[in-house]
């Protein structure tokens, strides 16, 4: 039986190395996937402290197919995120929304025994992606789940909409980069001017502070925000940030956040204002949002490390320090 190398947490919380065995012959539409690069996300730091294999952000090369493959073959670049399965059958999964499929797969709650920190690994050909050949493997990684994450807000935004975006760290500087490449005038609000520079490069037409917000809000040329992306990963001030919204404008919460989401009363009745769940793309978007990136230049602001136990320690410790630049990737010893 074939076995690989990955990269599980531990009780301590230190990243260790280990090997996941899988059955020599592939079943049904499943693939054997070498892995050429993988995403380092918040999301994983939540699990260095489990039994699992982590990542969920991978891109790499088919080595072999199962019997029922229908599109994808040996040498294909591809690549797979945060969902690696549904039941295909429900209303959910038969309306294109299998991200809310009650039989979803998602990291962490099934297949714990390989993720995308790991040099190869077995998926459906349902949930794999291809690559384009504008994006490298480098990155296209971060884009299985950060930009899946903020893409799939944006997927039926109007050309000239104001779309505002909270913060500019992993998730925000590639919404900047969408929202901009779609024809959108793109407002970033930060807790400082420090990304202000960056922002406006990546895209963003105007930016200001949390400080200058309520300001801006009484401006006579205030653009108002039509969708709200919020990326931070602490809630915001939302008495500073709502007088930034238009009427009826949708906001989405996109960071993963312990407790509970709270948001003034009255505005959100008087404003008519939609909060709105939003999980990470369904295939269609994912694939679509790869195509977008590829055609149009949105790539990340990437920190690449080595996929070695120390290498993966380093960028754990460096994403919870605050201190990776936007996205960390790891690339396996080739």
């Amino acid at each position: 039986m074939p076995s690989f190398t990955v990269f599980k947490g531990s009780k301590d919380g230190v990243v260790v190395k280990g090997t996941t065995t899988k059955p020599d012959e592939l079943t049904g539409d499943h693939v054997l996937i070498k892995v050429t690069a993988s995403g380092v996300c918040g999301t994983d730091l939540h699990y260095t402290g489990e039994d699992m294999v982590l990542g969920h952000e991978g891109v790499g090369v088919i080595e072999k197919v199962g019997p029922a493959c229908k599109t994808l073959k040996v040498g294909d670049r591809v690549g797979w995120g945060y969902q690696t399965g549904s039941c295909q059958h429900c209303a959910s999964c038969l309306t294109g929304e299998e991200t809310f499929c009650n039989g979803r797969v998602l990291y962490a709650y099934a297949n714990r025994d390989q993720g995308s920190f790991s040099y190869q690994a077995v998926w459906s050909e349902s949930f794999l992606h291809r690559i384009p050949d504008g994006l490298s493997d480098e990155d296209a990684a971060p884009l299985q789940c950060a930009g899946a994450t903020v893409y799939t807000p944006l997927y039926d935004v109007r050309p000239n909409e104001v779309v505002g975006i909270m913060g500019v760290g992993g998730l925000g500087h590639l919404a900047i980069q969408f929202a901009a490449k779609m024809g959108c005038r793109v407002v970033v609000i930060s807790g400082s001017d420090s990304k202000k520079e960056e922002a406006l490069r990546l895209g963003a037409h105007r930016f200001i502070t949390m400080k200058e917000a309520e300001q801006a809000a009484k401006s006579a040329d205030w653009w108002p925000i039509k969708r709200l992306l919020v990326t931070t990963s602490a809630q915001p001030k939302w008495d500073v940030l709502l007088p930034l919204l238009a009427m009826r404008a949708n906001v989405y919460p996109l960071s993963v956040s312990a407790g509970n989401f709270e948001i003034p009363y009255m505005p959100l009745l008087a404003q008519g204002l939609n909060v709105v769940g939003s999980l990470v793309a369904t295939r269609v978007m994912h694939r679509e949002m790869l195509s977008f990136a590829a055609v149009h230049g949105v790539k990340p602001v990437i920190e690449t490390f080595p996929m070695t136990e120390e290498g993966v320690n380093d960028a754990i410790k460096k994403l919870n320090d605050g201190k990776v630049h936007f996205r960390a990737v790891l690339i396996p010893p080739q």
